[in-house]
Protein backbone atom coordinates (compact mmCIF):
# COMPACT_ATOMS: atom_id res chain seq x y z
CA UNK A 1 0.00 0.00 0.00
CA UNK A 2 2.56 2.17 -0.47
CA UNK A 3 2.65 5.13 -2.43
CA UNK A 4 2.75 9.06 -2.82
CA UNK A 5 0.21 11.45 -3.57
CA UNK A 6 -0.20 15.50 -3.32
CA UNK A 7 -3.91 17.36 -2.64
CA UNK A 8 -4.57 20.61 -3.19
CA UNK A 9 -5.84 22.23 -0.06
CA UNK A 10 -5.79 26.01 1.80
CA UNK A 11 -5.48 27.47 4.82
CA UNK A 12 -6.54 31.15 5.79
CA UNK A 13 -3.97 33.80 6.50
CA UNK A 14 -6.20 37.14 7.96
CA UNK A 15 -9.09 36.84 4.71
CA UNK A 16 -7.26 35.64 2.33
CA UNK A 17 -7.15 31.65 1.73
CA UNK A 18 -3.84 30.71 1.24
CA UNK A 19 -3.63 27.27 -0.79
CA UNK A 20 -1.31 24.71 0.46
CA UNK A 21 0.12 21.26 -1.63
CA UNK A 22 -0.96 18.72 1.29
CA UNK A 23 1.64 16.10 0.44
CA UNK A 24 1.48 12.28 1.58
CA UNK A 25 4.15 9.65 1.68
CA UNK A 26 3.50 5.85 3.10
CA UNK A 27 6.40 3.79 2.94
CA UNK A 28 8.24 1.53 5.13
CA UNK A 29 9.69 2.12 8.37
CA UNK A 30 8.35 2.05 12.09
CA UNK A 31 4.58 3.03 11.87
CA UNK A 32 3.86 6.96 12.51
CA UNK A 33 1.46 9.79 11.54
CA UNK A 34 3.47 12.70 11.08
CA UNK A 35 2.45 16.06 9.57
CA UNK A 36 5.45 18.49 9.11
CA UNK A 37 4.93 22.32 7.63
CA UNK A 38 4.46 24.36 10.19
CA UNK A 39 1.01 23.54 11.31
CA UNK A 40 -0.44 24.30 14.70
CA UNK A 41 -2.31 21.87 17.06
CA UNK A 42 -5.20 21.74 15.55
CA UNK A 43 -3.36 20.82 12.24
CA UNK A 44 -1.84 18.48 14.63
CA UNK A 45 -5.05 16.85 16.03
CA UNK A 46 -6.23 16.13 12.29
CA UNK A 47 -4.39 12.71 12.64
CA UNK A 48 -7.03 11.70 15.30
CA UNK A 49 -9.47 12.68 13.66
CA UNK A 50 -8.84 11.15 10.17
CA UNK A 51 -7.67 7.94 11.81
CA UNK A 52 -11.26 7.70 13.17
CA UNK A 53 -12.68 8.85 9.95
CA UNK A 54 -11.33 6.52 7.50
CA UNK A 55 -12.11 3.45 10.02
CA UNK A 56 -15.25 4.77 10.36
CA UNK A 57 -16.00 5.12 6.78
CA UNK A 58 -14.61 1.46 5.67
CA UNK A 59 -11.51 2.36 4.25
CA UNK A 60 -8.31 0.95 5.93
CA UNK A 61 -5.41 2.94 8.05
CA UNK A 62 -2.51 1.52 6.82
CA UNK A 63 0.05 0.55 9.60
CA UNK A 64 3.14 1.93 7.69
CA UNK A 65 5.12 4.86 8.11
CA UNK A 66 2.75 8.26 7.10
CA UNK A 67 4.16 11.69 6.56
CA UNK A 68 2.11 14.40 5.57
CA UNK A 69 3.92 17.61 4.44
CA UNK A 70 2.69 20.85 3.79
CA UNK A 71 3.65 23.36 1.92
CA UNK A 72 5.09 25.84 1.40
CA UNK A 73 6.98 24.97 5.01
CA UNK A 74 7.46 28.95 5.53
CA UNK A 75 3.70 29.25 5.53
CA UNK A 76 2.52 28.76 9.21
CA UNK A 77 -1.10 26.52 9.10
CA UNK A 78 -4.37 27.28 10.78
CA UNK A 79 -7.59 25.47 11.72
CA UNK A 80 -9.09 22.29 11.23
CA UNK A 81 -10.13 22.29 7.49
CA UNK A 82 -6.82 20.59 6.21
CA UNK A 83 -8.67 17.23 7.66
CA UNK A 84 -10.61 16.32 4.71
CA UNK A 85 -7.42 17.16 2.28
CA UNK A 86 -4.75 15.10 4.31
CA UNK A 87 -7.79 12.25 4.60
CA UNK A 88 -8.08 12.38 0.80
CA UNK A 89 -4.54 12.12 0.12
CA UNK A 90 -3.61 9.40 2.14
CA UNK A 91 -6.49 7.66 0.34
CA UNK A 92 -5.59 8.46 -2.89
CA UNK A 93 -1.87 7.45 -1.89
CA UNK A 94 -2.85 3.58 -0.74
CA UNK A 95 -4.86 3.31 -4.23
CA UNK A 96 -8.12 3.34 -2.12
CA UNK A 97 -9.95 6.20 -4.48
CA UNK A 98 -9.33 7.00 -8.32
CA UNK A 99 -6.66 9.69 -8.24
CA UNK A 100 -8.54 11.03 -11.47
CA UNK A 101 -11.24 12.03 -9.11
CA UNK A 102 -9.11 14.38 -7.13
CA UNK A 103 -7.68 15.97 -10.07
CA UNK A 104 -8.04 19.65 -10.54
CA UNK A 105 -10.08 19.85 -6.81
CA UNK A 106 -9.54 22.23 -4.19
CA UNK A 107 -10.70 20.35 -0.86
CA UNK A 108 -11.59 22.16 2.54
CA UNK A 109 -13.28 20.40 5.32
CA UNK A 110 -13.19 19.53 8.89
CA UNK A 111 -13.75 15.20 9.76
CA UNK A 112 -15.78 13.95 12.31
CA UNK A 113 -14.61 10.84 14.20
CA UNK A 114 -17.90 9.06 12.29
CA UNK A 115 -16.44 10.15 8.58
CA UNK A 116 -18.95 12.91 8.23
CA UNK A 117 -17.31 16.53 6.75
CA UNK A 118 -18.27 19.94 8.56
CA UNK A 119 -17.77 22.81 7.27
CA UNK A 120 -15.36 25.42 8.25
CA UNK A 121 -15.09 29.60 8.79
CA UNK A 122 -14.37 30.88 5.29
CA UNK A 123 -16.34 29.16 3.24
CA UNK A 124 -16.04 32.20 0.34
CA UNK A 125 -12.41 32.58 0.88
CA UNK A 126 -11.97 28.79 -0.06
CA UNK A 127 -14.16 29.61 -3.21
CA UNK A 128 -12.17 32.31 -4.25
CA UNK A 129 -8.95 30.87 -3.42
CA UNK A 130 -10.10 27.79 -5.89
CA UNK A 131 -10.89 30.03 -8.56
CA UNK A 132 -8.20 32.00 -8.57
CA UNK A 133 -5.88 28.41 -8.82
CA UNK A 134 -8.35 27.64 -12.10
CA UNK A 135 -10.40 24.35 -10.06
CA UNK A 136 -13.21 23.24 -8.61
CA UNK A 137 -13.71 23.33 -4.52
CA UNK A 138 -15.14 20.12 -2.85
CA UNK A 139 -16.23 21.26 1.15
CA UNK A 140 -19.62 20.06 3.46
CA UNK A 141 -22.05 19.81 1.79
CA UNK A 142 -23.83 21.63 4.54
CA UNK A 143 -22.22 24.50 4.67
CA UNK A 144 -23.09 28.27 3.07
CA UNK A 145 -22.05 28.62 -0.32
CA UNK A 146 -21.97 31.49 -3.02
CA UNK A 147 -22.21 31.45 -6.13
CA UNK A 148 -18.95 32.53 -7.81
CA UNK A 149 -18.61 33.20 -11.59
CA UNK A 150 -16.54 30.03 -13.11
CA UNK A 151 -16.50 28.26 -10.40
CA UNK A 152 -17.86 24.38 -9.60
CA UNK A 153 -18.37 24.04 -6.41
CA UNK A 154 -19.35 20.48 -4.67
CA UNK A 155 -20.62 19.36 -1.84
CA UNK A 156 -19.27 16.19 0.11
CA UNK A 157 -21.36 14.79 3.25
CA UNK A 158 -19.73 11.97 4.29
CA UNK A 159 -16.03 10.57 3.48
CA UNK A 160 -17.26 7.63 1.96
CA UNK A 161 -19.08 9.47 -0.43
CA UNK A 162 -14.81 9.95 -2.16
CA UNK A 163 -15.66 6.48 -3.21
CA UNK A 164 -17.51 7.80 -6.30
CA UNK A 165 -15.98 11.32 -6.06
CA UNK A 166 -16.65 12.03 -9.82
CA UNK A 167 -20.40 12.25 -9.11
CA UNK A 168 -20.27 14.60 -5.95
CA UNK A 169 -23.73 16.80 -6.07
CA UNK A 170 -23.47 20.45 -7.21
CA UNK A 171 -23.95 23.15 -3.80
CA UNK A 172 -26.70 25.22 -4.14
CA UNK A 173 -25.79 28.85 -3.89
CA UNK A 174 -27.62 30.81 -1.08
CA UNK A 175 -30.33 32.62 -2.88
CA UNK A 176 -30.15 36.28 -1.59
CA UNK A 177 -33.58 37.59 0.22
CA UNK A 178 -34.87 40.93 -0.07
CA UNK A 179 -32.91 43.86 2.19
CA UNK A 180 -34.34 44.90 4.98
CA UNK A 181 -34.96 46.77 8.15
CA UNK A 182 -37.76 46.41 10.49
CA UNK A 183 -36.46 49.07 12.90
CA UNK A 184 -38.15 52.65 11.92
CA UNK A 185 -37.71 56.22 12.56
CA UNK A 186 -41.47 56.52 12.80
CA UNK A 187 -40.94 54.42 15.91
CA UNK A 188 -38.74 57.58 17.71
CA UNK A 189 -41.51 60.49 18.43
CA UNK A 190 -39.71 63.81 18.98
CA UNK A 191 -35.64 64.07 18.53
CA UNK A 192 -36.06 66.00 15.09
CA UNK A 193 -32.18 67.40 15.45
CA UNK A 194 -31.17 64.09 15.98
CA UNK A 195 -32.59 62.52 13.40
CA UNK A 196 -31.19 65.37 10.86
CA UNK A 197 -28.09 64.80 12.36
CA UNK A 198 -28.36 61.25 11.32
CA UNK A 199 -30.14 61.72 8.23
CA UNK A 200 -26.66 63.98 7.29
CA UNK A 201 -24.60 61.58 8.35
CA UNK A 202 -26.21 58.76 6.52
CA UNK A 203 -25.70 60.77 2.96
CA UNK A 204 -22.35 62.10 3.75
CA UNK A 205 -20.82 58.75 5.79
CA UNK A 206 -20.18 60.84 8.60
CA UNK A 207 -19.18 59.41 12.57
CA UNK A 208 -21.95 60.45 14.72
CA UNK A 209 -21.19 61.34 18.56
CA UNK A 210 -24.71 61.36 20.69
CA UNK A 211 -24.29 62.38 24.43
CA UNK A 212 -27.32 62.41 26.50
CA UNK A 213 -28.86 61.00 30.33
CA UNK A 214 -29.99 57.38 30.61
CA UNK A 215 -33.19 56.59 28.42
CA UNK A 216 -33.14 59.89 26.18
CA UNK A 217 -33.25 57.44 22.67
CA UNK A 218 -29.39 57.45 21.97
CA UNK A 219 -29.44 53.59 21.43
CA UNK A 220 -33.09 53.92 19.66
CA UNK A 221 -32.03 56.39 17.31
CA UNK A 222 -28.75 54.66 16.89
CA UNK A 223 -30.12 51.46 15.81
CA UNK A 224 -32.09 52.91 13.18
CA UNK A 225 -29.35 54.38 11.10
CA UNK A 226 -29.52 51.26 9.25
CA UNK A 227 -32.32 52.11 7.70
CA UNK A 228 -31.47 55.11 6.16
CA UNK A 229 -28.54 53.57 3.68
CA UNK A 230 -29.17 52.41 0.59
CA UNK A 231 -28.69 48.22 0.40
CA UNK A 232 -24.96 47.24 -0.58
CA UNK A 233 -23.98 46.60 -4.06
CA UNK A 234 -22.99 43.51 -5.09
CA UNK A 235 -19.53 44.58 -4.77
CA UNK A 236 -19.90 45.89 -1.79
CA UNK A 237 -21.97 42.42 -0.61
CA UNK A 238 -19.28 39.81 -1.60
CA UNK A 239 -16.14 42.31 0.25
CA UNK A 240 -18.27 42.58 3.56
CA UNK A 241 -19.72 38.58 3.07
CA UNK A 242 -16.18 37.88 3.05
CA UNK A 243 -14.98 39.20 6.48
CA UNK A 244 -18.44 37.78 7.97
CA UNK A 245 -17.25 34.50 6.31
CA UNK A 246 -13.62 33.89 7.45
CA UNK A 247 -15.54 35.16 11.05
CA UNK A 248 -17.45 32.17 10.81
CA UNK A 249 -20.69 34.10 11.11
CA UNK A 250 -24.41 33.81 8.89
CA UNK A 251 -23.42 35.54 5.47
CA UNK A 252 -27.17 35.37 4.28
CA UNK A 253 -28.24 38.80 5.91
CA UNK A 254 -25.18 40.27 4.13
CA UNK A 255 -25.94 38.48 0.64
CA UNK A 256 -29.50 40.20 0.62
CA UNK A 257 -27.95 43.84 0.35
CA UNK A 258 -28.39 44.36 4.29
CA UNK A 259 -25.76 46.21 5.40
CA UNK A 260 -23.82 45.54 8.57
CA UNK A 261 -24.03 46.67 11.83
CA UNK A 262 -21.62 45.80 14.73
CA UNK A 263 -22.97 46.56 18.89
CA UNK A 264 -19.58 45.34 20.67
CA UNK A 265 -20.16 45.71 24.25
CA UNK A 266 -17.87 48.38 25.95
CA UNK A 267 -16.13 44.97 27.72
CA UNK A 268 -14.50 44.36 23.96
CA UNK A 269 -10.65 43.89 24.04
CA UNK A 270 -8.52 45.67 21.61
CA UNK A 271 -8.47 42.14 19.50
CA UNK A 272 -12.03 41.77 19.66
CA UNK A 273 -12.81 45.46 18.70
CA UNK A 274 -9.57 45.84 16.10
CA UNK A 275 -8.74 42.40 15.29
CA UNK A 276 -6.05 39.50 16.27
CA UNK A 277 -5.74 36.29 18.18
CA UNK A 278 -3.62 33.32 16.82
CA UNK A 279 -4.67 32.66 14.23
CA UNK A 280 -5.57 36.42 13.48
CA UNK A 281 -9.53 37.25 13.01
CA UNK A 282 -10.93 39.95 12.09
CA UNK A 283 -12.12 42.35 14.69
CA UNK A 284 -15.72 44.24 15.23
CA UNK A 285 -14.77 46.95 13.01
CA UNK A 286 -13.72 44.98 9.80
CA UNK A 287 -17.11 43.00 10.36
CA UNK A 288 -18.95 46.82 10.32
CA UNK A 289 -16.98 46.75 6.91
CA UNK A 290 -19.40 49.17 4.19
CA UNK A 291 -22.14 49.32 7.35
CA UNK A 292 -21.87 51.12 10.90
CA UNK A 293 -20.03 50.27 13.98
CA UNK A 294 -22.38 51.11 17.52
CA UNK A 295 -20.32 51.97 20.45
CA UNK A 296 -23.03 52.61 23.11
CA UNK A 297 -21.47 53.37 26.63
CA UNK A 298 -18.25 55.07 24.96
CA UNK A 299 -16.85 56.39 27.63
CA UNK A 300 -16.59 52.80 29.49
CA UNK A 301 -14.74 51.25 26.95
CA UNK A 302 -10.97 51.05 27.82
CA UNK A 303 -8.92 53.99 26.55
CA UNK A 304 -6.25 51.60 24.81
CA UNK A 305 -9.48 49.91 23.03
CA UNK A 306 -10.88 53.10 22.10
CA UNK A 307 -7.15 54.68 20.79
CA UNK A 308 -6.93 51.31 18.67
CA UNK A 309 -9.98 52.49 15.91
CA UNK A 310 -8.07 56.07 15.40
CA UNK A 311 -5.75 55.33 12.56
CA UNK A 312 -8.31 52.60 10.41
CA UNK A 313 -10.97 55.57 10.94
CA UNK A 314 -8.44 58.04 8.96
CA UNK A 315 -7.56 55.01 5.98
CA UNK A 316 -9.85 52.65 6.05
CA UNK A 317 -8.14 49.47 6.69
CA UNK A 318 -6.71 47.71 9.61
CA UNK A 319 -2.77 46.90 9.53
CA UNK A 320 -1.65 44.44 11.68
CA UNK A 321 1.89 43.75 12.25
CA UNK A 322 3.04 40.08 13.77
CA UNK A 323 6.66 38.07 13.71
CA UNK A 324 5.34 36.41 10.91
CA UNK A 325 4.26 39.30 8.49
CA UNK A 326 1.74 41.55 8.39
CA UNK A 327 -1.91 41.21 7.50
CA UNK A 328 -4.19 43.77 6.35
CA UNK A 329 -8.51 43.92 7.39
CA UNK A 330 -10.60 46.81 5.24
CA UNK A 331 -12.39 48.80 7.85
CA UNK A 332 -14.21 51.50 5.99
CA UNK A 333 -17.35 52.21 8.20
CA UNK A 334 -19.58 54.51 9.99
CA UNK A 335 -18.60 54.82 13.76
CA UNK A 336 -21.76 56.01 15.64
CA UNK A 337 -21.32 56.28 19.48
CA UNK A 338 -23.29 57.12 22.37
CA UNK A 339 -22.03 58.27 25.89
CA UNK A 340 -23.57 59.76 29.10
CA UNK A 341 -22.40 63.25 29.86
CA UNK A 342 -21.06 62.15 33.55
CA UNK A 343 -20.84 59.57 35.74
CA UNK A 344 -24.28 59.78 37.56
CA UNK A 345 -25.69 60.23 33.78
CA UNK A 346 -27.86 63.78 34.37
CA UNK A 347 -25.69 66.79 33.70
CA UNK A 348 -27.44 69.15 31.78
CA UNK A 349 -30.83 67.04 32.36
CA UNK A 350 -33.51 69.59 33.22
CA UNK A 351 -35.53 66.85 34.92
CA UNK A 352 -32.74 65.02 37.41
CA UNK A 353 -30.10 66.79 39.11
CA UNK A 354 -25.94 65.74 38.30
CA UNK A 355 -24.66 64.67 41.50
CA UNK A 356 -21.44 64.63 40.01
CA UNK A 357 -17.82 67.08 40.78
CA UNK A 358 -16.84 68.86 37.61
CA UNK A 359 -13.26 66.82 38.21
CA UNK A 360 -14.92 63.46 37.55
CA UNK A 361 -17.04 65.08 34.42
CA UNK A 362 -13.96 65.59 33.36
CA UNK A 363 -12.01 62.80 34.47
CA UNK A 364 -15.38 60.81 32.35
CA UNK A 365 -15.24 62.60 29.22
CA UNK A 366 -12.05 62.73 29.51
CA UNK A 367 -11.69 58.71 29.01
CA UNK A 368 -13.30 59.02 25.05
CA UNK A 369 -9.60 60.82 24.23
CA UNK A 370 -9.28 63.89 22.62
CA UNK A 371 -7.85 62.67 19.16
CA UNK A 372 -10.64 60.16 18.77
CA UNK A 373 -13.48 62.88 19.33
CA UNK A 374 -11.34 65.46 16.99
CA UNK A 375 -12.25 62.42 14.06
CA UNK A 376 -15.73 62.14 14.66
CA UNK A 377 -17.71 64.36 12.38
CA UNK A 378 -21.20 65.11 14.29
CA UNK A 379 -21.20 65.87 18.56
CA UNK A 380 -24.98 66.08 19.66
CA UNK A 381 -26.50 66.29 23.14
CA UNK A 382 -29.93 64.16 23.06
CA UNK A 383 -32.27 65.67 25.23
CA UNK A 384 -35.38 63.63 27.40
CA UNK A 385 -38.34 63.88 25.71
CA UNK A 386 -41.45 65.04 27.22
CA UNK A 387 -43.88 61.92 28.15
CA UNK A 388 -45.98 62.86 25.58
CA UNK A 389 -43.65 62.82 22.48
CA UNK A 390 -42.75 59.04 24.21
CA UNK A 391 -46.40 57.66 24.23
CA UNK A 392 -46.89 58.91 20.73
CA UNK A 393 -44.32 56.45 19.30
CA UNK A 394 -45.42 55.97 15.77
CA UNK A 395 -46.11 59.23 14.64
CA UNK A 396 -42.04 60.47 13.96
CA UNK A 397 -40.97 61.08 10.88
CA UNK A 398 -40.15 57.52 8.93
CA UNK A 399 -37.24 56.29 7.59
CA UNK A 400 -38.53 56.49 4.04
CA UNK A 401 -38.83 59.47 4.34
CA UNK A 402 -35.33 60.77 5.60
CA UNK A 403 -33.70 58.05 3.11
CA UNK A 404 -35.31 60.21 0.17
CA UNK A 405 -32.92 63.27 1.38
CA UNK A 406 -30.02 60.49 2.22
CA UNK A 407 -30.50 59.15 -1.65
CA UNK A 408 -31.12 62.66 -3.24
CA UNK A 409 -27.39 63.93 -1.43
CA UNK A 410 -26.10 60.84 -2.52
CA UNK A 411 -26.81 61.34 -6.15
CA UNK A 412 -26.03 65.28 -6.75
CA UNK A 413 -22.49 64.47 -4.74
CA UNK A 414 -21.99 62.31 -7.57
CA UNK A 415 -23.45 64.56 -10.52
CA UNK A 416 -21.36 67.05 -8.71
CA UNK A 417 -18.18 65.43 -8.82
CA UNK A 418 -18.70 64.17 -12.45
CA UNK A 419 -19.73 67.45 -13.54
CA UNK A 420 -16.49 69.52 -11.85
CA UNK A 421 -14.27 66.81 -13.14
CA UNK A 422 -15.60 67.46 -17.02
CA UNK A 423 -14.89 71.28 -16.20
CA UNK A 424 -11.50 70.63 -15.17
CA UNK A 425 -10.71 68.31 -18.11
CA UNK A 426 -12.49 70.28 -20.72
CA UNK A 427 -9.85 73.53 -19.33
CA UNK A 428 -7.02 71.85 -19.43
CA UNK A 429 -4.83 69.04 -20.53
CA UNK A 430 -3.75 68.34 -17.14
CA UNK A 431 -7.08 67.53 -16.30
CA UNK A 432 -7.47 64.59 -18.02
CA UNK A 433 -8.25 61.53 -16.37
CA UNK A 434 -9.98 63.30 -13.54
CA UNK A 435 -13.52 62.13 -14.35
CA UNK A 436 -12.75 58.69 -13.45
CA UNK A 437 -10.50 59.85 -10.34
CA UNK A 438 -13.19 61.90 -9.15
CA UNK A 439 -15.79 58.97 -9.96
CA UNK A 440 -13.64 56.34 -8.10
CA UNK A 441 -13.11 59.34 -4.91
CA UNK A 442 -16.90 58.70 -4.51
CA UNK A 443 -17.53 55.45 -4.68
CA UNK A 444 -14.71 54.54 -1.83
CA UNK A 445 -16.29 57.13 0.97
CA UNK A 446 -15.58 60.47 -0.80
CA UNK A 447 -18.68 61.74 1.22
CA UNK A 448 -15.90 61.15 4.08
CA UNK A 449 -13.51 64.05 5.13
CA UNK A 450 -11.07 61.27 6.17
CA UNK A 451 -10.93 60.13 2.71
CA UNK A 452 -10.02 63.46 0.96
CA UNK A 453 -7.46 64.91 0.57
CA UNK A 454 -7.95 68.63 1.85
CA UNK A 455 -7.24 70.22 -1.47
CA UNK A 456 -9.94 68.47 -2.74
CA UNK A 457 -12.48 68.92 0.11
CA UNK A 458 -11.74 72.70 0.00
CA UNK A 459 -11.96 72.98 -4.08
CA UNK A 460 -15.07 71.29 -3.60
CA UNK A 461 -16.88 73.81 -1.17
CA UNK A 462 -16.62 76.61 -3.59
CA UNK A 463 -16.74 79.19 -0.93
CA UNK A 464 -17.44 82.63 -1.71
CA UNK A 465 -14.81 85.20 -0.25
CA UNK A 466 -17.45 86.01 2.76
CA UNK A 467 -18.30 82.29 3.78
CA UNK A 468 -14.50 81.66 3.87
CA UNK A 469 -13.59 84.77 6.06
CA UNK A 470 -16.49 83.39 8.47
CA UNK A 471 -15.72 80.03 8.93
CA UNK A 472 -12.01 81.25 9.56
CA UNK A 473 -12.77 83.04 11.52
CA UNK A 474 -15.54 80.72 13.48
CA UNK A 475 -12.40 78.26 13.67
CA UNK A 476 -9.72 80.34 14.88
CA UNK A 477 -12.85 81.38 18.07
CA UNK A 478 -13.59 77.72 18.80
CA UNK A 479 -9.30 76.86 18.50
CA UNK A 480 -10.69 74.23 15.55
CA UNK A 481 -7.64 72.07 14.96
CA UNK A 482 -6.54 71.31 11.45
CA UNK A 483 -8.49 68.02 11.55
CA UNK A 484 -11.88 69.43 12.69
CA UNK A 485 -11.52 72.16 10.38
CA UNK A 486 -11.20 69.82 7.75
CA UNK A 487 -14.14 67.20 9.06
CA UNK A 488 -16.65 70.11 9.58
CA UNK A 489 -16.33 71.75 5.81
CA UNK A 490 -17.20 68.08 5.00
CA UNK A 491 -20.36 68.02 6.91
CA UNK A 492 -21.04 71.45 5.48
CA UNK A 493 -20.45 70.00 2.07
CA UNK A 494 -22.99 66.85 2.57
CA UNK A 495 -25.52 69.54 4.08
CA UNK A 496 -25.16 71.83 0.55
CA UNK A 497 -25.88 68.31 -1.59
CA UNK A 498 -28.61 67.20 0.41
CA UNK A 499 -30.21 71.00 -0.72
CA UNK A 500 -28.70 70.45 -4.20
CA UNK A 501 -26.23 73.52 -3.82
CA UNK A 502 -23.42 73.35 -6.10
CA UNK A 503 -21.53 76.02 -3.64
CA UNK A 504 -21.27 76.08 0.34
CA UNK A 505 -23.21 78.49 1.61
CA UNK A 506 -23.38 80.35 4.85
CA UNK A 507 -26.68 78.64 6.49
CA UNK A 508 -24.83 75.23 5.57
CA UNK A 509 -21.52 76.36 7.04
CA UNK A 510 -23.43 77.53 10.34
CA UNK A 511 -25.34 74.20 11.07
CA UNK A 512 -21.94 72.03 10.31
CA UNK A 513 -20.67 74.35 13.46
CA UNK A 514 -23.74 73.54 15.46
CA UNK A 515 -23.09 69.67 15.27
CA UNK A 516 -19.29 70.28 15.86
CA UNK A 517 -19.37 72.63 18.65
CA UNK A 518 -21.06 71.49 22.11
CA UNK A 519 -21.28 72.79 25.50
CA UNK A 520 -19.35 70.76 27.69
CA UNK A 521 -16.79 69.35 24.81
CA UNK A 522 -14.44 70.89 22.67
CA UNK A 523 -14.26 70.53 18.76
Amino acid sequence: MYGRCTVLGATLRGVEAIPVDVEVAVSSGLPGFAIVGMGDASVQEARERVRAALRASGFQMPSDKIVVNLAPSSLRKTGSGLDLPIAVALLAATGQIDRASIENRLFVGELSLEGFVRGVAGSLAFALCAKKKGCSLVCAEDGESVKVDGLAQYGLRFLGGMRTAADLPLLSPLVPGSSSCSLDFCDVAGHEVAKRALQIAAAGRHGVLMMGPPGSGKTMLASRLPSLLPPLSQDEALESALMHSVAGESIAPILSGTRPFRKPHHSASLAGLVGGGSPIRPGEITLAHNGVLFLDELSEFKSSVLQGIRQPMETGEVRLTRADGTVTFPARFMLVAASNPCPCGHLGDEETECTCTLTQVKNYQGRIGGPLMDRIDLHLDVRRIPPSDVIATGSGTSSETLREGVMKAREFAQWRLLHDAGVRMAASDAGKGALEHDASRFGHDAGSSGARRPADLVRDCHLCESSREFFEQSAKSHNMSGRAIMRTLSVARTIADMEESHEVLMPHLCEALSFRVREGVGA
